[in-house]
């Protein structure tokens, strides 16, 4: 089997955009109908509702600045989610115009050099007008495919919003008592996300201010008020909002299905060579010899890939990368992983989760395991506490344990992508 083409380390969606665009996820709303708890932050199979919305624009390869949008005090929290793929985290505002506007504003800085962005992306667009979207954070099931709809309908005309048919009886009720049946016939529900280009929002917001006296319910309404055609696109019927408890208990039924996950286990061992650094776990580790290998010999990012891969039945990491002229000499291990997140993706698949064990007498690794969690999170699009990373001493009458080998085991789980039945 060829080795495929090797690119550097990007999150890559089943649907491909046309071109890159940047997302704002708004998420600093209140949650009058939730009883008093934060619907933002509420668990759903898991993980942080927040974190299913932000994670499926962080898979996407074409997603170059991720700016969220979160109530004061809950940003620490919320950046903490997707470590290194958010570009930055912005406190909103009284209302929803005024916290999308803040999260565009945000984006303005990152254009411009005047903020932190990611590392893993381009400061700069690539076009004069980027494409923006704007996403709900209270909508957790939203598919890699509407994402990279509404980012292709936004390029070609300016501005987007996916639609579906409402499809219940719609009555009038009047002081109490029942009216008129409404005709549905035309009528459609907005979803997000909605997008725009980055003039014709900048326009939006010069003409109708957040401080002004204006609302609108959304970014297609303020667009509208604006004279500005926006183009209704088929929305997807499973990306609902989360507005009141039974919505999670719905939202953890479509994401929660254990009976839905795939596991996987993989290991790898390599001897210590001459020089220096040793790759482990996606970072160097001072002080410590590298590993012999035909790439860099990081056995926790090899075990982990292998894992992936068994979950999903596609084989294993020396088939999809042989030992050959057809894998560059001394390579990223990242970029491997990372070419094996954007195979599972391919067949419908994403990381659910990774338990690593890394053994061998040196060096000692209790300082940087830390590092090394947040680093694997970040190649798998995965908050940090669904990977776990530990180290043994091994046996002292084995290689691992004489100092002479490096040894990993990965325990991985992966789970159906959104929008894919399974």
């Amino acid at each position: 089997m060829a080795a495929p083409a090797l690119r550097g380390p990007r999150r890559r969606s089943r649907e491909p955009a046309a071109r890159g665009f940047d997302a704002i996820v708004v998420a600093a709303g209140g949650s009058t109908r939730m009883a008093g708890a934060d619907k933002i932050f509420a668990p759903i199979a898991g993980r942080p509702l927040l974190a299913w919305s932000l994670a499926t624009f962080a898979a996407s390869p074409a997603v170059r600045h991720l700016v969220v949008v979160v109530a004061a005090g809950r940003e620490i929290e919320a950046a903490a989610l997707l470590p290194g793929r958010v570009a930055a985290v912005v406190t909103g505002g009284s209302h929803r115009g005024a916290s999308v506007e803040a999260g565009f504003r945000a984006l303005e800085a990152l254009w411009t050099g005047g903020g932190g962005a990611s590392d893993r992306v381009s400061d700069r667009p690539s076009e004069a007008d980027p494409v923006v979207l704007v996403h709900d954070g209270a909508r957790p099931l939203v598919s890699p495919a509407l994402v990279a709809a509404v980012a292709r309908a936004v390029a070609e005309h300016g501005a987007a919003l996916p639609v579906v048919p409402v499809t219940d009886t719609l009555r009038r009720v009047v002081d109490g008592r029942l009216g008129a049946t409404v005709d549905r016939s035309g009528l459609v529900a907005a979803q997000t996300p909605q997008g725009a280009r980055a003039s014709l929002l900048r326009r939006a917001f010069a003409t109708h201010p957040a401080t002004g006296p204006t609302r609108f319910t959304d970014e297609a309404a303020l667009l509208e008020a604006c004279t500005i055609p926006v183009h209704p696109i088929p929305g997807d019927p499973v990306n609902l909002k989360v507005t009141v408890p039974a919505d999670l208990a719905r939202a953890e039924a479509l994401l929660g299905g254990d009976a839905l996950r795939r596991v996987g286990l993989g290991t790898d061992s390599h001897p210590f060579g001459p020089g220096e650094p040793l790759r482990l776990g996606g970072i160097e580790v001072a002080g410590a010899p590298r590993l012999h290998g035909h790439s860099d010999g990081d056995v926790a990012l090899h075990a982990v890939a292998d894992a992936l891969l068994g979950a999903a039945a596609l084989g294993d990491l020396g088939g999809l990368f042989p030992a050959d002229q057809r894998t560059p000499r001394g390579i990223d291990s990242r970029h491997l992983l990372d070419e094996v997140v954007a195979r599972l993706a391919a067949a419908g698949w994403r990381p659910d989760g990774v338990d690593l064990t890394i053994t061998g007498a040196r060096p000692r690794l209790a300082a940087v395991l830390g590092s090394m969690r947040t680093s694997i999170a970040t190649i798998l699009g995965l908050p940090v506490d669904r990977v776990g990373v530990k180290a043994s001493s091994g046996n002292l009458d084995d290689s691992e344990g004489a100092g002479r080998v490096l040894s990993a085991a990965a325990l991985a789980t992966i789970a159906p992508l959104r929008g894919d039945r399974r």
